[in-house]
């Protein structure tokens, strides 16, 4: 029987203090600068300025930019309000698979400790839904740094002991429900702020999605994808015993056959294009890590990517067909079609 670990135990300490310095020391590094906020409106630092909109404050108007552009511009200013994130971490039986030297439930954590430190400031506060084999596991909100750790604490001693279970018939109700995992994320109703979903999405069945297009109605959703390589690709090694871990179904896959490698691959490969396209439908932002590559660098480059595409979005025109290149504000006619719509990402939280 596999014996698992307390909140309080020197070997969850100590990788507790790992995934911190990696985070704080390399994560930071690589992303330099310090943002003021994370959600833009009504506060007293100015941000990026944006073409003029009818109804627009005309005490923020940028000379300097309307005059450069002899467009009617405006300075947004940086909220001064506090960010809730609240993240859901798969650790069910399928992420104790890993073919490296990481297993996919330590790839889903480590995740989660980078984006809790670097969204982690004054007054911001990060909770979790710990998605378990018994069950959703609910971590309340807590602020600050000791919030986080707390937090990590907790799901580094979330209990394992999969692989403990004899190999059985399927069972259609043993397997995990990201779906209404999700759901609970947002039950009860919580304010405006980051919701984060860490999980390998191997349900074929997508049921997901419905659940994860409510919560991007009302929050900036950002899916992390946990992937080993061997669940791409299938070695040759013969007949190869597989235990379903979710289902403890028993299959064997005659994996010397050409034929069911590339059966396996082309299957792997069409299953993965479904979730990012899912994924894609529901507005999520999509991060996939990898046990096999370094998750801190592909955090960086995603973070990064996401800087460069959120500044191009704001300083494009928003209504160049309006304008028409005459440099004359919008007229209430002109952009009536447009009353009630978001514009740009105003009121949705950015990833520092």
């Amino acid at each position: 029987m596999l014996v698992q670990p307390s909140v309080t135990s020197p070997s969850v300490e100590r990788t507790l203090r790992r995934l911190e310095i990696a985070v704080t020391r390399r994560l930071d590094g690589m992303l330099l600068g310090e943002h003021l906020g994370l959600l833009p409106g009504q506060g007293t630092e100015k941000a990026e300025s944006r073409e003029y909109h009818v109804g627009d404050d005309v005490r923020r108007m940028d000379w300097a930019v309307t005059a450069r552009t002899t467009v009617p511009h405006v300075h947004d200013l940086v909220a001064d309000r506090e960010l809730e994130t609240w993240a859901l971490v798969d650790l069910t039986a399928s992420q104790e698979f890993g073919t490296t030297s990481l297993r996919k439930r330590d790839l889903a954590i480590a995740a989660t400790a980078a984006v809790g430190f670097l969204t982690a400031r004054t007054g911001n506060r990060m909770g979790a839904v710990a998605l378990t084999p018994t069950g959703p596991q609910l971590i309340p909100a807590r602020p600050g740094r000791q919030g986080l750790r707390s937090l990590l604490r907790t799901l580094l001693s979330v209990p394992e002991g999969a692989h403990d279970r004899p190999a059985r018939q399927p069972d259609a109700g043993a397997a995990t429900d990201l779906a209404a995992a999700i759901a609970e994320l947002d039950r009860p109703r919580r304010r405006r702020g980051l919701a984060v979903v860490v999980s390998d999405f191997l349900s074929t069945d997508l049921s997901w999605e419905r659940p994860m297009r409510v919560l991007s109605a009302r929050h900036q959703l950002l899916a992390v994808e946990v992937l080993d390589p061997a669940e791409l690709i299938l070695p040759s090694v013969g007949l190869l015993p597989v235990v379903d871990a979710e289902t403890g179904a028993l299959v064997e896959i005659p994996t010397g056959s050409r034929r069911v490698r590339d059966r396996y691959r082309e299957a792997a490969a069409e299953h993965r294009a479904q979730v990012e396209l899912a994924l894609r439908r529901v507005g999520a932002a999509h991060l996939v890590l990898r046990t096999d590559s370094d998750w801190l660098v592909d955090i960086v480059r995603f973070v990064s990517t996401s800087r460069t595409t959120r500044g191009a979005a704001r300083r494009a025109p928003a209504d160049r067909g309006n304008l028409g290149g005459t440099g004359r504000v919008p007229t209430p006619a002109a952009r009536s079609g447009a009353a009630g719509r978001p514009r740009g990402l105003a009121g949705r939280v950015a990833l520092p």
